[in-house]
């Protein structure tokens, strides 16, 4: 049987959520030399470290709760072919797939997407308040923090997210800086879905309503790109 010496990420960027596939040689990763894999807007998503030419040390950018994540494989599971799905520890929730290309494209292709894992694990036992707007709220977030437009003053574009029963709290990892973006009523909900841009205050602690009012967010209707 022929041992196989590639093996395929397939994962979507933490930063801009670019969908992308990455060929790994095995002898591109060697001892004392991290291997980095890149999205092509430039953000780490993957580091490989050789421990030994047997064990290896993956960790992955998390887009779930802002951090990153290690795991380690033997050099035997990592390049056997079978697919493997690396998870958020925190969330429990699918950040990427390592593996023979044509079962990780297809693993990826029927992997249901993370967000609707988590509305489906809380909302189905009362845990919202409203789970019909909580649902709304966390898909529009998902699409802003998907074309990048989530991110603090700081600089930083890796914000995690902390889910409650009436609201969700924005957290800057850099700096500190936390929004609230309420989720219990339609008004809650129009709020959200007229933003193009969620921008963290630096250290700063500030509400999605509240930057409504007084123009901090972008927003859809009417479009403009100006910032008070």
């Amino acid at each position: 049987m022929p041992v196989s010496t590639v093996t395929v990420l397939a994962m979507r960027c933490p930063e801009c959520g670019r969908m992308e596939f990455h060929k790994i040689s095995r002898f591109a990763v060697v001892r004392d030399n991290a291997y980095k894999v890149f999205c092509a807007c430039g953000a780490l998503k993957m580091v490989i470290h050789a421990r030994s030419y047997a064990k290896y040390n993956v960790t992955i950018s998390c887009v779930f709760c802002g951090g990153s994540h290690t795991r380690a494989f033997s050099g035997k599971h990592l390049w056997s072919g079978r697919v493997i799905e690396l998870l958020c520890a925190d969330t429990g929730l699918g950040l990427a797939h390592i593996g023979q290309a044509d079962l990780v494209r297809r693993a990826a292709a029927e992997k249901v997407d993370g967000l609707d894992d988590l509305i489906n694990e809380f909302g189905g036992d009362g845990y919202f308040h409203n789970s019909t707007v909580m649902n709304d709220v966390l898909k529009c977030l998902h699409g802003i923090a998907e074309k990048g437009m989530l991110y603090c003053q700081c600089g930083d574009h890796q914000i995690g997210v902390e889910i409650f029963p009436d609201r969700l709290e924005l957290h800057c990892k850099n700096c500190g800086g936390v929004n609230i973006i309420y989720a219990e009523t339609e008004e809650d909900l129009n709020v959200i879905r007229q933003v193009d841009e969620i921008e963290l205050a630096k250290n700063g602690f500030e509400y999605l309503d509240s930057l409504a009012s007084t123009g901090k967010i972008k927003k859809s209707r009417p479009k403009h790109h100006n910032k008070t």
